[in-house]
């Protein structure tokens, strides 16, 4: 059995069926995200079984883009959960039959609530189609399952009609990334559009000397660091350079290499360096690899030391 062929079919079935929902959008979709967009309330999502658990993934993807939602499962809103839903919210209710006993029993409670109710369903002329004030209907032609039973196209069909509805919303909002950000404040996109160099940067026990020493004093401050790189400093507490591991190794090949040498003639004049500590992590990770060093030196405006931001610490915390 050729199982790469098989799986090559469900895709193009799945696929297929997407194309064709897409020629058949049509005004439902306006109208649902107009009714959302001027709902004073909540968006709750309710569904049993498989659509139960896409409902409750719709659920979390409006939230996540800025339309407050939850979901709501029909048997706990039977047993004492339909107070969740206050007179300024709308239901969405997923049911690709339309005739889910569960979610059935709760649609006359619904309405009794004068809370408008968006159905989800194959059927318009269905109990979910008949009590909902707007229809987004799920046709396929075809299950991507090889009895044509399992709930396959149709499900793929009726979550990807839920990213389109929360996509439209986006777009209604003007949702930007550093919205999306703020309710992910812990993932990857909340790091880039919210952590700051301040906040990595080490401002404590920074190896620093003055332009005066000896390179067996630079040696020593870098060993002692354990940054490998000094900082050099004018007596005005300027930065005026910086000695790396790689400088060091450099002098070691240098004719006249001696220990006693001052500092400044191996080390790196006009270091990079930036001056604003309020910039993002990830603004400076893009300098710090574009440069191709290791770490950048944090000044103020008049080049003294605020802070070093090493690449380690970068990475370690997860900016990218």
């Amino acid at each position: 059995m050729n199982y790469k062929t098989i799986a090559q079919e469900t895709l193009k079935i799945e696929a297929d069926t997407l194309r064709e929902a897409a020629t058949k959008i049509g005004d439902e979709f306006d109208k649902a995200v107009s009714l959302i967009m001027n709902c004073k309330g909540k968006l709750i999502v309710s569904g049993v079984g498989k659509s139960g658990l896409i409902g409750a993934k719709m659920a979390a993807t409006f939230a996540s883009t800025g339309t407050p939602s939850f979901f709501l499962h029909p048997t706990e809103a039977l047993h004492g959960d339909l107070g969740m839903i206050g007179a300024d919210d709308i239901v969405l209710a997923i049911s690709y039959s339309g005739e889910s006993e569960e979610l059935s029993s709760i649609l006359p409670h619904i309405k009794r609530f004068d809370v408008p109710l968006i159905g989800m369903t194959r059927n318009a002329n269905s109990t979910l189609g008949g009590y909902s004030d707007l229809v987004i209907q799920v046709n396929v032609d075809k299950e991507a399952c090889p009895l044509n039973i399992a709930p396959t196209s149709s499900t793929t069909l009726t979550l990807a009609l839920g990213d389109a509805l929360a996509v439209c919303l986006m777009k209604a909002r003007n949702f930007q990334k550093s919205d999306f950000a703020s309710f992910h404040p812990g993932g990857a996109l909340g790091k880039k559009l919210f952590v700051k160099v301040k906040n990595l940067m080490q401002s404590d026990d920074l190896p620093i000397i003055s332009e005066k020493a000896k390179l067996r004093d630079a040696i020593l401050a870098i060993s002692q660091g354990r940054l490998g790189t000094v900082l050099i400093v004018d007596n005005k507490e300027h930065l005026v350079a910086l000695m790396s591991d790689g400088d060091v190794r450099r002098a070691l090949l240098s004719k006249n290499f001696s220990l006693e040498e001052n500092v400044m003639h191996y080390a790196t004049k006009d270091p990079m360096i930036i001056d604003d500590a309020e910039m993002l992590a990830s603004d400076a990770l893009v300098l710090i690899e574009e440069k191709k060093i290791q770490l950048l030196v944090v000044t103020d405006k008049n080049k003294k030391i605020e802070g070093i931001l090493h690449i380690h610490t970068l990475i370690e915390k997860g900016i990218s």
